[in-house]
């Protein structure tokens, strides 16, 4: 079996050309994890995502750096092959945190916040008119941007690299380094690249590292792997409510100049979603005549039949995005993304020994706002400084840090008082009183209450958005319009828009697992250097089909946004011979290339088997202006 020697690096420069010179022969063995021992570099601090919580991290500490005179080394690991490829927002941003990390970044050259927001309106649709209604305050457009994430993170990159901090694009973290004795984090691995399907390896083998760090900040998004495997082992969400998620489904217009209103944004509440189904959509009118639009799902919608990127493509055939998209209207990105909707109640205890949640891996959109930049920001800066001090403070070698500072720092923050002042605004959906009631409520509370109640609604059952989903028996299918090219198309056409590619010879990155339920790995009276144990079979593949097709109608086929699930005709199997992997005459075929990173297939699934791992650093997506 091939192995390793361990060595460390101080600099990531000569990890990112070495070659491993071993013979084809060995290639081809089945690749044991157990039995590589891995490069290492040491860190002060390592942040995975590049995204705009892990960035203001980043740029955060080097000011730190700067002001305090003690050098620090911060590395950013970034799944996508590029800062920005990844990422996917609406987005209107309030600049609060960004004038506190870059007080002069109006006067930096190549700034993407070019598009002050200059009007806010909303309405009412119904499947042919469009009603203005009031919008609550905290939608009040002074002072915030029309942005490209994508673009802002990019931006901030290069601030980040002019300060020192070491950026890796397309090195995907895949795991967390345990202390020896399980009640701490030292660092991540990255995945290994060169794996084949069958995780054999391949001529261009190279197996993943360790960053060993004093500090590990999870900046992955909303369901990150590596911020739940941390939640479920340190019991991070204990005494708090179970996160729930809605799903965006966005693409960007160029629009007919004479339609174009720069600075203008919309939201939407009603069709084409039904009185039952939480969401909305938005319009907001960027500089350089474009146009982003999109829809927002709630995750614990009931009918198995809904497809959150139809009802996208059926709600631009509105009377409104008909005029909007038409003349010499020319669509240009699609992508879709699962967003954080628990607030305050669903944030998780936000430290853990050695290194701490940040952004939206903890969940700090404002539901009331549809904003959370601003606070994932804050967030970064936050545990920044927590980072810094306790970095800097004597402690035991070899021992986790302690960044129970940053709980504190977050408790007395500007974020905490944001997100206490609406935390009743989405749960209010999920009480006795109902979706309309829950409006009603929203209005009475954005409007006038400000959060200032006595009262906090909470999830008392702990269900989840899957549980949420009823079976198919009980639900009506969904007749959707037929599309309209150019104004609506179907899926891959608009998948080919998002640029995405995967190595297709790798390790499917989608597994059907399952968790086993007596797993007490992090529990009192259990040995914390546990290993977590999950079981991967072809009968859990089986009974998967057999739940999903035949009580949930293959819900995956419909709900995920790049058509990456399928239940196909078993053509193999008879009465006889039953596809061992299959049931009814159906089978599961799960196409990972199209996979574009938004995570709605491990949140919604109904029998909760699906775990969404990281493939190959660089693979995914390609946004630019999402």
């Amino acid at each position: 079996m091939l192995r390793l020697s361990k060595k460390r690096f101080s600099s990531l420069s000569h990890i990112c050309s070495r070659r491993l010179h071993v013979t084809p022969i060995l290639r081809r063995e089945l690749f044991d994890p157990s039995n590589v021992e891995r490069v290492e570099d040491e860190v002060d601090v390592c942040i995975v995502g590049g995204g705009p919580a892990g960035l203001s991290a980043a740029i955060r500490l080097k000011q730190l750096e700067q002001e305090k005179g003690r050098e620090i080394r911060v590395v950013v690991l970034e799944k996508g092959g590029e800062i920005g490829s990844h990422i996917l927002s609406g987005a209107v941003i309030e600049p609060r945190a960004l004038n506190e990390l870059l007080p002069d970044w109006q006067s930096m050259e190549g700034h993407p916040l070019t598009q002050p927001a200059l009007k806010t309106s909303m309405r009412f649709f119904t499947e042919k008119y469009s009603i203005p209604i009031p919008h609550p305050p905290q939608m009040s457009h002074k002072g915030t941007y029309i942005v490209s994430l994508s673009r802002v993170t990019a931006w901030l990159s290069t601030i980040a690299e002019e300060l020192g901090v070491e950026i890796y694009p397309g090195f995907a973290g895949a795991g967390l380094v345990y202390t020896k004795d399980g009640k701490g984090i030292l660092g991540v691995r990255t995945n290994e690249v060169g794996l084949d399907r069958e995780s054999r390896m391949k001529e261009t083998f190279e197996p993943g590292m360790e960053f060993r760090a004093k500090v590990t900040l999870l900046a992955e998004g909303a369901h990150g792997s590596l911020s739940k495997e941390a939640i479920r082992r340190f019991k991070l969400r204990k005494d708090r409510d179970p996160q729930t998620y809605g799903i965006g489904v966005k693409e960007v217009w160029r629009v007919d100049p004479e339609k174009h209103q720069p600075g203008l944004v919309l939201h939407t509440m009603g069709w084409p979603l039904n009185w039952k189904t939480y969401g909305g959509g938005w319009v907001y009118h960027m500089d350089e005549g474009l146009v982003t639009m999109g829809l927002v799902v709630g995750l614990d919608y009931e009918n198995p039949y809904l497809s959150p990127y139809r009802e996208l493509q059926r709600m631009k055939h509105h009377p409104y995005f008909r005029d909007l998209l038409s003349g010499s209207a020319t669509r240009i990105a699609y992508g879709a993304r699962s967003l954080n909707e628990g607030g305050l109640q669903s944030v998780p205890q936000l430290n853990f020994p050695g290194g701490a949640l940040i952004g939206c891996s903890a969940g700090f959109v404002n539901v009331a706002k549809i904003k959370g930049t601003h606070n994932a920001m804050k967030s970064g800066m936050l545990a920044a400084e927590a980072a810094f001090d306790a970095i800097s403070s004597e402690q035991d070698e070899g021992s986790p840090t302690d960044m129970s500072s940053y709980d504190e720092a977050f408790k007395k923050s500007w974020v905490y008082e944001d997100l206490h002042e609406v935390r009743n605004v989405r749960p209010s959906f999920n009480t006795p009183l109902g979706l309309w009631g829950g409006v009603a409520y929203s209005g009475l509370d954005t409007l006038f209450l400000k959060g200032r109640t006595p009262w906090t609604f909470r999830n008392t059952s702990g269900k989840s958005d899957a549980s949420h989903t009823k079976p198919a028996r009980q639900c009506k299918p969904i007749e959707y319009p037929p599309f309209e090219p150019p104004l609506s198309t179907d899926l891959l056409t608009s998948l080919a828009l998002t640029g995405t590619n995967h190595a297709e010879d790798q390790p499917v990155h989608l597994r059907v697992r399952k968790y086993l339920s007596s797993n007490d790995v992090g529990k009192e009276g259990q040995d914390p250097a546990e290993e977590e144990t999950f079981v991967e079979s072809k009968e859990l593949r089986r009974d998967h089909v057999k739940v999903n097709v035949g009580e949930y109608a293959g819900l995956l086929g419909r709900a995920c946004p790049a058509q990456v699930y399928e239940y196909v005709e078993d053509e193999s199997a008879t009465e006889e011979k039953p596809e061992p992997e299959g049931w009814g005459g159906k089978k599961l075929v799960i196409n990972s290339q199209n996979c574009i990173h938004c995570k709605l297939c491990d949140i919604k699934v109904p029998t909760q088997d699906i775990t969404w791992t990281v493939p190959e650093g660089g693979g995914g997506p390609k946004y630019t202006i999402t």
